[in-house]
């Protein structure tokens, strides 16, 4: 059996090019999609497609990275699925990786490529997230260095808001005075009484 998998991070992003791709390049009528992150597999199309597949059943995907963006656990699901379940895994971007080739006839050669490819992979992402983290944290020195306030805003809560809190709650004033005389809305003034109680 065909089956071709395709995501992408969110509902706003275009799933057009990745189908358009895969059905040109096998004759495909089951896709699954998901619409998510890719940062691991629990993904609910993905699950659906995981427990369907048995041995023998083709497997298409665009890029690696459809497949998901933490190259640790595709790396382990890519061994899951081409080496416990028996699933032949085709990449249309990166075919020297596919778990059937017909180019390299010798299974411990293709083993030996795939491996290298996927903790490659792996090393690049690893990278990545530490250069992230790092700049991040050079950024947030930098912005305190410069006496810039991180995190939410703090909230600029009136001078009279306590004592005109305390004549609601001891019912010497509606909520609706309440809120003329602090010209704010109901929102805001719940939200401001609660971050005072959490002080």
């Amino acid at each position: 059996m065909k089956y071709a998998y395709a995501r992408v991070s969110s509902d706003t992003q275009n799933l057009d090019r990745q189908i358009i791709e895969l059905v040109n390049y096998v004759d495909i009528k089951n896709i699954f999609i998901d619409k998510t992150s890719g940062k691991d597999f629990n993904r609910s199309n993905y699950q659906k497609l995981r427990k369907i597949l048995k041995p023998g059943d083709e497997l298409y995907i665009k890029s690696i990275d459809r497949l998901g963006r933490n190259y640790e656990l595709i790396n382990e699901e890519f061994r899951y699925l081409s080496k416990s379940i028996g699933v032949i895994i085709y990449v249309l971007d990166m075919p020297f990786i596919n778990t059937f080739n017909e180019t390299i006839n010798n299974n411990t050669l293709r083993s030996f490529i795939l491996d290298i490819v996927l903790q490659t992979l792996s090393f690049v992402a690893e990278n990545e997230r530490i250069n992230i983290k790092e700049r991040q944290k050079e950024g947030i020195a930098i912005a305190k260095k410069n006496g810039k306030h991180l995190g939410r805003p703090k909230l600029n809560i009136p001078s009279n808001f306590t004592y005109i809190t305390n004549l609601v709650e001891n019912k010497n004033m509606t909520i609706k005075e309440a809120l003329t005389a602090l010209n704010m809305t109901k929102t805001s003034f719940y939200k401001y009484r609660k971050f005072i109680k959490n002080e």
